[in-house]
């Protein structure tokens, strides 16, 4: 296994302990660079067990996080029902010069579905509410529009069965013309329980590059990895796909957390030819993971 991650440092880059305010767990980032910071949307889980979405930034992307000590999406309002239980796993697309399209996870007794937000300064935002229903999560929105439509990414659950598809859209409030983009592929393998969508897809000249995440289920216990895929231009099926995993939880604060074994990213930054990738690990913390482009491009074919 060729190590095309290089773990930084400074990781856990953030904890509860970096937190304004009492908290649980941080975890599984979005990010996005705004006016030369960088600007973490961190998943925070109350102790009540309730997440919400916080903005944390910081002028080199490892240190000197500035959070906010409100969050930015907040669940418990009236007006929302469907994100009674959380708003979670936020990933950020830019969609114009100084636009963001923000899909997250709204949870409710129905269970989890596709919710989406806009903002252009990640102090406000613009719910656009509730696009796909229970069961449905890791959505993302693609960076342009393909053939006129915009294109989305999401793991719904069907008979049991976990796999990533894509919807089209001309408003992204209604979504349809739906297709399985990516199977779980079942047994064994290190993604044969479910996948999901990890970052936003990256352009290259090769198709969409695109992390995302694999589960096996172990004899006590759910392990969470990353593996690499190409996708078409079209956005509707994979080129190529690792076989294997490229990152796995290997680190204590991968392996010791609320939910043990599990690196999970929502979002990356491609700074230069490098891929910076934040993740959540073990459910508890905020990490960060860079690697060169080409290399990850030149894996997923060969791996």
């Amino acid at each position: 296994m060729p190590n095309l991650f290089r773990r930084c440092e400074s990781n856990p880059l953030i904890t509860t302990k970096d937190l304004p305010y009492e908290a649980n767990t941080v975890f599984n980032p979005g990010v996005a660079e705004v006016d030369d910071e960088v600007v973490l949307l961190l998943r925070v889980e109350d102790r009540r067990g309730i997440s919400h979405v916080t903005v944390a930034r910081s002028n080199n992307g490892v240190d000197g996080w500035r959070i906010e000590r409100e969050p930015l999406l907040a669940p418990g309002l009236p007006e929302w029902p469907y994100e009674e239980w959380g708003c979670e796993d936020a990933r950020v697309t830019k969609i114009g010069e100084q636009e963001w399209a923000i899909c997250y996870t709204a949870y409710s007794g129905f269970g989890p579905g596709v919710a989406i937000a806009r903002t252009n300064d990640f102090c406000s935002v613009e719910r656009l509410g509730l696009v796909l229903p229970p069961n449905n999560k890791d959505a993302v929105v693609f960076p342009e529009r393909c053939q006129g439509r915009w294109r989305m990414l999401h793991r719904p659950l069907t008979d049991g069965q976990e796999h990533i598809w894509y919807a089209c859209s001309d408003d992204m409030i209604h979504w349809g013309m739906p297709g399985a983009l990516m199977l779980e592929r079942g047994g064994p393998w290190w993604d044969g329980l479910k996948i999901g969508v990890g970052a936003v897809p990256i352009r290259t000249e090769e198709g969409w590059f695109l992390i995302y995440h694999g589960v096996k289920q172990l004899a006590n216990r759910p392990i969470y990895r990353l593996g690499l895929a190409v996708l078409a231009d079209s956005c509707r099926h994979a080129i190529t796909r690792t076989s294997t995993w490229v990152f796995g939880p290997e680190e204590w604060y991968e392996r010791t957390g609320d939910v043990p074994n599990v690196v999970y990213t929502c979002g990356t930054l491609l700074r230069g030819d490098e891929v910076w990738m934040y993740y959540g690990a073990a459910d508890s913390c905020v990490c960060l993971a860079t690697a060169r482009l080409a290399d990850l491009i030149r894996a997923a074919h060969e791996l």
